[in-house]
């Protein structure tokens, strides 16, 4: 499957915070860049945080219930290969981070099993991280 990069443009009210944890937190290469933005390299998609007053789903997101956990809405991410997301969960509990939704595996031995775990950026961008056992499965009911 090949497709196509994605640009997403997400609001953040602390630039200098938020540069520092999509640069060092999860390691992305910085591009190209203002004094009220900056793009990344998400993983292939063209990432990029503006400098904005706070908003109110920053402020504390909606939750709807999956799985007995509380997932925050809105929220975005990536779908890493299994390793690549077993690496990335062990990085991040490596530098103390605070999950919404510690990482866990869904599904477990069924159609879909994935991988998935939740946090916030400093401004409380949720993001959600996942790996599928069998990426055919990617929509699979």
């Amino acid at each position: 499957m090949s497709l196509s990069p994605f640009h997403l443009a997400i609001p953040v009210h602390d630039l200098p915070a938020a540069r520092t944890f999509y640069g060092e937190v999860f390691g992305l290469e910085e591009g190209r860049s203002s004094e009220q933005w900056v793009d990344f390299n998400f993983y292939g998609h063209q990432l990029v945080i503006h400098e904005h007053p706070k908003t109110s789903t920053q402020e504390g997101a909606h939750t709807n219930p999956v799985d007995g956990h509380d997932v925050p809405v809105p929220h975005f991410g990536i779908i890493l290969e299994w390793e690549q997301w077993e690496a990335l969960a062990e990085r991040l509990r490596g530098r103390n981070t605070e999950f919404v939704i510690e990482p866990y595996v869904r599904f477990k031995g069924e159609v879909g099993e994935q991988a998935t775990m939740f946090l916030l950026d400093p401004c409380g961008n949720a993001l959600e991280f996942k790996a599928f056992k069998d990426m055919s499965q990617l929509f699979a009911k």
